[in-house]
């Protein structure tokens, strides 16, 4: 009977033990779900600081760059339309260039700026890196016609190119 007895109290304390109330755990978890959530879109934002500054006013010089002249008397904003002096004879390299520089140089550092995401900043910086090369081979293309050769503007377009591609970098490689 003494054996019968102990069992019975031990039946007793397993069922006096808490049913741990599952509607309790339900906003810890909640909490910690949100928490990740936040966690998550910290890592995927970026703060370029003051170097933002920098490449806010490269890309306004950059704007500044298609009214000034790249190839001959062409500016800019006519070698992007297409519109130059046939007589200049302007090749795919330049055009290449002025678009590319438009799209990376310009819209993406800009929609990168306003977003703070590290996944767009990442690509602005690729995209300024290829883009400063393409300004490279541009201004060499055209250092080989006798005339039309590269202007200020094509050369301050590929350097602020460059200084973008180096900022970018910067700011994504800055990342904890």
């Amino acid at each position: 009977m003494c054996v019968l007895s102990e069992d019975r109290d031990d039946d007793r304390e397993q069922q006096e033990e808490p049913v741990q109330d599952t509607r309790a755990q339900e906003p810890a978890r909640a909490e910690r779900r949100q928490l990740s959530e936040s966690e998550k879109d910290v890592l995927r934002r970026i703060d370029p600081g003051a170097k933002a500054l920098v490449i806010s006013g490269v890309v306004l010089v950059l704007v500044v760059c298609s009214i000034l002249p790249w190839i001959g008397s062409a500016t800019g904003w006519e070698v992007l339309v297409g519109e130059t002096d046939p007589a200049l004879k302007v090749s795919l390299l330049p055009r290449l260039f002025a678009l590319n520089s438009t799209i990376a140089g310009v819209l993406l550092s800009a929609l990168a700026l306003i977003t703070r995401r590290w996944a767009l900043a990442w690509v602005a910086a690729m995209a300024c890196g290829v883009v400063s090369l393409e300004g490279l081979t541009a201004i060499w293309s055209r250092q080989t016609v006798p005339e039309g050769g590269p202007s200020i503007g094509l050369v301050l377009a590929v350097i602020c190119m460059f200084v973008l591609a180096v900022q970018w970098f910067r700011v994504v490689l800055t990342r904890p």
